[in-house]
């Protein structure tokens, strides 16, 4: 029965991206397998999307070169007493413990996912090592959307029919249907198709998801995304805000904005009439704890439930710092709360109380601060308005059946990111 159990979780894995492990309360994500629910045509690729975790032996070797020069330059840190908000830190981090030792306990034994994983890790370095590069240039469109040309931006949508084989058995054609030329900036611009859609912008090309859309502009503009009616609104609210860190600004990897300045998101306006679940992204800064809690939370309208951690692991199931490294702790916050809307029965509420507290969700990270694609898990906890109208705010991705929403939320659209159809368009 056990094995019949662990082969039933490991297939499910393989289908979803999602395993789920008995004795606690966490799941295994692997993100490309779950992100590649998103497409047909296209595919997510391993080797671009693990390329930190997973290297070939040649940068790996050069990797550990480096890091025991650095270790030999490195100074010795004395202790010192921690301040009122690093104890309160601390604190919380101690609650948080038992649920992610446990969580990790059960990956290591999990020994049929760790092979499914290694598996993936030795398919990815061969990649790595036999692949050419792809050349590209990707545009900053943090950058063009600030300029006065902006609004004379525009991105070219290629729609295909795919045809049917023919009676003597010969593969199928993919014809190109139609083309539209849109505007990038400041538009809600639709793939309404149920086919992954290329697109053109400035000699770069993205993969639209299927049934998604996105809407690309600074904070200025996000109020054009309000419906009209609030029973159009959305019952499941991703938030990802470029919260103020060091760590950011000194790798120039996006840009970031202060705190105040995410007090002003309509979160309120933006929900259903049945009310919004909403999961906002959080680093491990007391201070930034004590704002969502006391002024960010408020001022939206969103009760608080529960948290949920992101715990980052390598391909053989380490974690990726030490569990109590104080300043860079292997894992992140996600906040679950609720944004009661016009028609919120009491039947919701109670419904959305069951939610369990400290759930781990434990993966192999991405780019410099790509989270997982958490849509799955979190529909489990949205019961109203099926299928769940989702947004994602401070996006730079996107999901099919998504709006997604940020300054630059084609980042990781570009074609360098997927394997698969790369003809000319």
């Amino acid at each position: 029965m056990a094995v019949s159990e662990t082969r039933d979780r490991l297939s499910a894995f393989i289908r979803s991206g999602l395993y789920r492990f008995p004795c606690c309360n966490a799941v295994f994500i692997d993100p490309v397998r779950v992100l590649n629910l998103s497409y047909s045509r296209f595919s997510v690729s391993p080797s671009v999307y693990y390329s930190r975790f997973f290297e070939s032996k040649h940068a790996d070797q050069e990797s550990r070169f480096s890091s025991k020069s650095k270790k030999r330059k490195r100074k010795e840190k004395q202790p010192h007493a921690l301040n009122q908000r690093e104890r309160l830190a601390d604190e919380r981090h101690l609650e948080a413990r038992p649920f992610l030792l446990k969580a990790h306990e059960s990956l290591m034994e999990a020994s049929d996912l760790l092979s499914a994983v290694g598996n993936l890790k030795n398919d990815v370095c061969s990649l790595i090592e036999n692949e050419e590069p792809l050349q590209s240039v990707e545009q900053s469109f943090v950058e063009l959307g600030r300029v006065w040309q902006a609004p004379l931006y525009e991105i070219t949508l290629h729609f295909h029919q795919r045809c049917e084989p023919s009676g003597d058995g010969s593969s199928s054609l993919i014809q190109h249907e139609e083309e539209r030329v849109i505007p990038i900036f400041n538009n809600l611009v639709v793939n309404e198709t149920s086919d992954d859609v290329e697109a053109e912008f400035l000699n770069s090309r993205y993969v639209i998801p299927r049934e998604s859309c996105f809407y690309m502009s600074d904070l200025r503009q996000i109020h054009e995304l309000i419906p009209a009616e609030s029973d159009c609104g959305f019952n499941l609210i991703v938030v990802d805000p470029p919260w103020e860190n060091k760590s950011a600004s000194q790798k120039l990897v996006y840009s970031t904005l202060p705190n105040r300045y995410f007090l002003s998101l309509p979160i309120k306006k933006l929900t259903h009439t049945e009310g919004a679940l909403v999961a906002l992204w959080v680093t491990n800064r007391e201070k930034l704890r004590g704002f969502v809690e006391k002024e960010l939370f408020p001022a939206w309208g969103v009760s608080y439930l529960a948290t949920f951690y992101w715990l980052k692991v390598k391909s053989d199931g380490s974690l990726i710092s030490e569990l109590d490294l104080f300043h860079h702790r292997p894992y992140e916050c996600l906040l679950i709360g609720y944004c009661h809307g016009e028609g919120t029965n009491s039947e919701y509420q109670s419904r959305l109380k069951l939610i369990q507290d400290n759930q781990v969700i434990i993966s192999i990270p991405g780019d410099y601060s790509r989270k997982p694609p958490i849509g799955e898990l979190l529909m489990e906890h949205v019961p109203e308005l099926k299928p769940a109208r989702c947004i994602e705010l401070f996006a730079r991705e996107m999901l099919a059946g998504w709006i997604s929403w940020g300054n630059e939320p084609l980042h990781f659209q570009h074609l360098r990111y997927f394997t698969g159809n790369r003809e000319k368009v």
